[in-house]
């Protein structure tokens, strides 16, 4: 009799990874309304090129291996992970760069490792990072919301116009808002305060609120992630209250040259990280004292980088770095077995 071992996430089931796919692909609906609803048509047409090019890259990578296409196909898995880098790249980014991002997220930080189940990253983040290494230009365009509008002698880009911009041609009104996002502007304060900059930058002061709208989408859908019980509360718990904290402690101490915890928390990508990408079965730690370890890391990583680093917004650095640490965080908080004691060192080994 042979065996096949296989590792989680396992298919056997059609409620299995399938089920919870779709509930993530539920559970981020409200992100893309509110993505949609402030900054414009750009997320849902990077949704659709990542999807299409996820789908193909799933397809092709599933052929040279030999799998059932269809299969594995319907596990959705390729699905989130175009979802994930579609919310993350800049809405008015070219084409090519999502259909560059989706590559890599499926060929090397998903199938090259097995396919589902074996990949020590999370794809998305693996895309996430390499994109922002190799094309920072593309991805430092990102849109101003429309709660600027006002101040503005632009109209809001309509869907076409926003579809053009993608497929490579130039919009003055697409052009009027680009800007830098809350975290930019305040990571590059240079001689103002953080007081003076909420006062007079007109993006912290009138358009802040449509980023913490997003961030409370984000937080809406992780709650009913939660609730269906896809994940436990210790990652993303562990994970806010760390950066939280840490924020509290540095803002006390020097509010003039740091961000408050509030808005480190609801402005960027934390939110989202803390919910969808961080809780990644795969490629996170397995047990709860795991998990807390594995948040509090994340959360450490975000402030440094987003303090001392070269990027203002540091989810997808965080979560791959503490991906590399998660056998060994799981080596060393793993629950002792049922109905053993724990070993005892003494002398002669008692």
């Amino acid at each position: 009799m042979s065996l096949i071992r296989m590792s989680s996430p396992h298919v056997t089931r059609s409620n299995s990874s399938r089920g919870v796919m779709q509930l993530v692909l539920f559970a981020m609906i409200p992100g893309l309304i509110a993505l949609t609803a402030f900054f414009g048509w750009g997320t849902l047409i990077q949704l659709a090129i990542c999807l299409a090019a996820g789908l193909l890259f799933e397809a092709i990578a599933l052929k040279l291996r030999g799998m059932p296409i269809s299969y594995y196909l319907n596990d959705y898995s390729a699905v989130v992970t175009a979802a994930l880098l579609a919310v993350s790249i800049p809405p008015s980014a070219p084409y090519w760069v999502g259909i560059v991002g989706m590559f890599v997220a499926i060929m090397i930080g998903k199938q090259v490792y097995g396919g589902l189940g074996n990949n020590p990253f999370n794809p998305a983040m693996v895309a996430y990072a390499l994109l922002l290494v190799s094309f920072p230009v593309q991805m430092s365009g990102w849109n101003l919301p429309y709660v600027l509008v006002d101040q503005s002698s632009w109209g809001i880009p309509s869907f076409k116009e926003t579809l053009s911009v993608i497929l490579g041609q130039p919009s003055a009104i697409i052009d009027s808002y680009s800007g830098a996002t809350p975290l930019d502007i305040l990571r590059n304060q240079g001689a103002a305060t953080t007081e003076e900059l909420w006062r007079n930058n007109v993006t912290l002061k009138d358009g802040v609120a449509a980023y913490h709208a997003v961030a409370a989408a984000w937080f809406m859908g992780g709650i009913f992630l939660l609730y269906r019980k896809v994940f436990t509360w210790h990652t993303p718990f562990s994970l806010l209250m760390t950066l939280f904290v840490v924020s509290a402690l540095f803002y006390g101490y020097d509010p003039s040259n740091y961000v408050d915890p509030f808005n480190q928390i609801t402005l960027g990508a934390a939110m989202l990280g803390a919910f969808f990408i961080a809780t990644d079965p795969v490629s996170s730690a397995t047990s709860n004292r795991g998990r807390i370890v594995f948040g509090i890391g994340i959360g450490l990583l975000i402030f440094i980088i987003r303090t001392w680093g070269n990027y203002p917004d540091a989810v997808a650095f965080s979560v791959l770095l503490m991906n590399l640490a998660a056998p060994m965080i799981d080596h060393y908080t793993q629950p002792r077995s049922y109905g053993h004691k724990r070993a005892r060192v003494g002398p002669k080994g008692k």
